[in-house]
């Protein structure tokens, strides 16, 4: 077993070698590899014990993160100056370390990050909804997890992570382990969870969902009453647990 960590702004996880995408890790994420074939490597996320495999150039060896990116997405500049040419983009969650901070960029390994679009390592945040907010008409990607592209797991995991909660990455785990059942017909509040079959959304308020959906293909606020009757219709079932963390 090999502990290494992920060199790329996203990197697919995927089912088998050069199969179908399960979930997506982030640049900074840690795993553990158990097996290396051709050009693959089996590996299990550290954050949720996902396991896939991931194309092995897209591995380096670990290094000591300091900070992770709190804002949607941010670009890593080649000098401490925005006029400067952006090297790469990350998105929200990902992890970088320091190596000297120029003010209002922070020196990283990758280039120059604005300082306000990173915060310390230890920090958390207080409301895993407001942070699934961030990714508003981010665009559906099934098993994605960044702001480029991501689903309604990934939504659901991407709060719960940022606020030093854990969350597996598929919603038929998190129905399984996350949070209290509520009996039917209990009110719903801010920050419950609304599964169905293959399914999970935010509860934002009284009447609105916050959800990652395929069929608006982004991330968007929903009429709760509207969006449980479209799921139905269009035969996906009715809701099948209500959660409360």
């Amino acid at each position: 077993m090999t502990q290494l960590r992920i060199i790329t702004p996203v990197a697919d996880l995927l089912r088998r070698p050069d199969g179908p995408r399960d979930r997506q890790l982030l640049f900074g994420d840690t795993v553990t590899v158990s097996e290396t074939q051709n050009h693959w490597s089996q590996v299990t996320a550290d954050k949720d014990g996902y396991t896939g495999w991931v194309a092995s150039d897209q591995l380096g060896a670990p290094v000591p993160d300091t900070h992770w990116i709190t804002a949607p997405a941010t670009h890593a500049y080649a000098q401490p100056d925005m006029k400067s040419p952006d090297r790469v983009s990350l998105s929200f969650g990902s992890r970088v370390q320091v190596l000297s901070d120029q003010g209002r960029f922070l020196e990283t390994e990758l280039g120059f990050i604005p300082a306000v679009h990173a915060k310390l390592n230890t920090t958390r945040l207080t409301d895993p909804v407001a942070v699934a907010e961030l990714f508003l008409g981010t665009p559906y990607l099934w098993g994605g997890n960044s702001r480029f592209g991501l689903d309604c797991s990934g939504l659901v995991q991407a709060g719960l992570l940022a606020c030093g909660l854990t969350c597996p990455g598929d919603s038929g785990d998190q129905e399984r382990t996350l949070g209290d059942a509520l009996p039917a017909g209990s009110a719903p509040k801010h920050g419950d969870l609304l599964f169905w079959k293959g399914h999970v959304a935010w509860v934002y308020d009284a009447n609105m969902l916050l959800h990652a959906n395929a069929y608006h293909m982004d991330v968007t606020f929903e009429p709760m009453d509207q969006a449980i009757t479209r799921i139905l219709e269009q035969g996906d079932g009715p809701v099948t647990a209500h959660k409360r963390l």
